[in-house]
């Protein structure tokens, strides 16, 4: 059962999700992950499960799928 650790809502949706990670400091993305999303404040949510595989997909020393280069903003 679902429960929100951010507003406390009971309620979730079943999602796709990208999410950036920072690994030893350098921003890495994983893409399409599976995960539970808050209906009403929009928290992501990852199961024991999936969250190995992120760490299994990060750790890998094949290396990643594709690079892609992001902008960097610093807010103040």
């Amino acid at each position: 059962m679902f429960h929100c650790h951010v507003c406390g809502s009971k309620q979730s949706t079943d999602h796709f999700v990208d999410e950036v990670f920072f690994i030893e400091g350098k921003p890495t993305l994983v893409e399409h992950i599976p995960a539970k999303v808050c209906t009403r404040c929009g928290e992501k949510t990852f199961s024991k499960e999936t969250t190995e595989k992120i760490r299994q997909l990060v750790q890998n020393k094949v290396g990643p799928d594709r690079e892609v280069q992001m902008d960097v903003f610093v807010y103040g």
